[in-house]
């Protein structure tokens, strides 16, 4: 493979073999994967094969190797050359993201009361591999609602706020979903887990500010220096890993019909404007809005607990996705196009001014949420002009090691004991599920959000600490 450094932060992989447009890697010589132990840059040029795609396949610093996609690529196609949509490009996670509440407390305000702040949180937030829900629906006719209605619908019946949809990603809800689209047994797994937090990486982290890079900006998101936050990372749970997995399968029947080839069968496809292609979108969009409210449910829950704990309430910086394929208009070659731009552990970052912005974070560009490992910074970062890979930038640390290797490293008690020595209060389901996403999995979220930034892809606003967490 030919990797070929063009500027700092920015690689080239050039066309070759069935590439139709180069790869793009935005990265420091440090975050180059390991070309021996990590596929994802074969992925990249696996992406650039997809028909329609258009620009280049892009990585992002914190890419390592998923289903299809690489975890940290961008591609986009063009519905009108027969661009594709390909479900590998969104995840089994559709619509995992980030929601950031602030608490209007400092960490010294709350210090006393951590740990009581921390089991009630604990207690309220149903999480791991299985069921549980914070909102039990009464039945699929009110999923039809939820998967329709998105955020929208959860505050309608109870929850959250109206900032809540203001300062949500397309005000709460996807346009387009269709519950037609979903399948018996998606909706059966969904049922019971709105509202919940998962495992894996998933978490709701307490955390403070403790760096703000611009101060202007920060304030206009709503966060202030030594403030007190909640961060909530979580996903579509079982209903989006069932929606993945059916339209993948419908797409590798159809795949021949319409004369498409791929270089790996998990980049299974359709065009966008076929039917196949909008069953899909229909159903990740449902998908997506399941997300939203699961992340907006377990907010709800945080307020409830924070207001009984320290007379507080928490209000919403923002909420984004970054397993997502949206519809969207881009300029190429200096022609303004219709797009599917397929963002795969990669988050939107819309630069100042987008028309698509609430009216109040349109001068300062979308806020940007970038978890960190467990124990280590995460960051709020905001879209810049021009930007690049259809306004897009990381969306995390990105793994290093599997989580076999991350439990040859470390146990989870000896991971306890040290984020506990650092003042981090941890409430886990499981020793095994802790040392999975030990820090050292992880690359170094600092260098990433560096590197993004390098590229010209972001801009950092502020810095966040663990204080505590709750882990699925």
């Amino acid at each position: 493979m030919q990797l070929l450094e063009e500027a700092p932060y920015r690689f080239i992989i050039p066309r070759q073999g069935q590439m139709r447009v180069p790869g793009v890697v935005y990265a420091s010589r440090e975050l180059i994967p390991d070309l021996t132990a990590d596929r994802s840059l074969e992925q990249v040029m696996n992406v650039a094969a997809l028909p329609g795609i258009v620009g280049a396949s892009y990585a992002m610093p914190d890419v390592h190797w998923g289903y299809g996609f690489p975890i940290g690529g961008v591609a986009a196609t063009d519905p009108a050359v027969g661009g594709v949509v390909s479900p590998g490009g969104v995840g089994f996670d559709i619509s995992c993201g980030v929601r950031l509440l602030a608490a209007g407390l400092t960490r010294d305000d709350i210090k006393p009361r951590l740990a009581v702040l921390m089991d009630r949180l604990a207690a309220v937030t149903p999480r791991g591999a299985g069921r549980g829900a914070s909102w039990n629906l009464r039945g699929t006719r009110q999923m039809d609602e939820l998967l329709t209605g998105g955020a929208r619908y959860a505050l309608a019946q109870g929850y959250g706020t109206d900032r809540d949809l203001s300062r949500c990603e397309d005000g709460g809800a996807v346009a387009g979903a269709d519950p037609g689209q979903v399948s018996s047994r998606a909706m059966d797994r969904g049922l019971r887990q709105v509202g919940s937090l998962g495992s894996g990486n998933h978490f709701l982290e307490v955390q403070a500010v403790d760096r703000i890079y611009d101060a202007g900006t920060a304030s206009r998101f709503g966060v202030s220096e030594a403030e007190v936050c909640v961060m909530i990372h979580c996903g579509s749970r079982g209903l989006g890993h069932q929606i993945c997995g059916d339209h993948v399968r419908a797409m590798e029947g159809s795949m021949r019909r319409y004369g498409i080839t791929v270089p790996d069968r998990q980049l299974a496809c359709a065009p966008v404007d076929s039917p196949e292609g909008r069953a899909y979108l229909a159903a990740m969009a449902a998908a997506a809005n399941y997300g939203r409210v699961n992340r907006h449910v377990l907010a709800h829950r945080a307020r409830e607990v924070f207001q009984s704990v320290t007379g507080t309430s928490l209000d919403l910086v923002y909420d984004v996705s970054h397993n997502l394929a949206k519809l969207e208009h881009h300029e190429v070659d200096g022609v303004r196009r219709l797009l599917c731009v397929h963002r795969k552990g990669a988050t939107r970052a819309l630069p100042p001014g987008h028309e698509d912005l609430p009216a109040d974070l349109r001068p300062a560009g979308q806020p940007v949420l970038i978890p960190g490992s467990m124990g280590t910074y995460s960051y709020v970062l905001t879209g810049v002009t021009p930007g690049g890979a259809f306004a897009s930038t990381c969306h995390g640390a990105g793994r290093v090691m599997s989580r076999h290797q991350a439990l040859r490293t470390v146990t989870g008690p000896e991971l306890r004991s040290r984020l506990e020595r650092a003042g981090i209060v941890v409430r886990g389901t499981s020793a095994r599920g802790l040392a999975e996403e030990a820090p050292e999995a992880y690359k170094d979220v600092n260098a990433v959000v560096e590197a993004a930034e390098g590229a010209g892809l972001c801009r950092r606003v502020a810095r966040l600490v663990p204080l505590g967490v709750v882990k699925g």
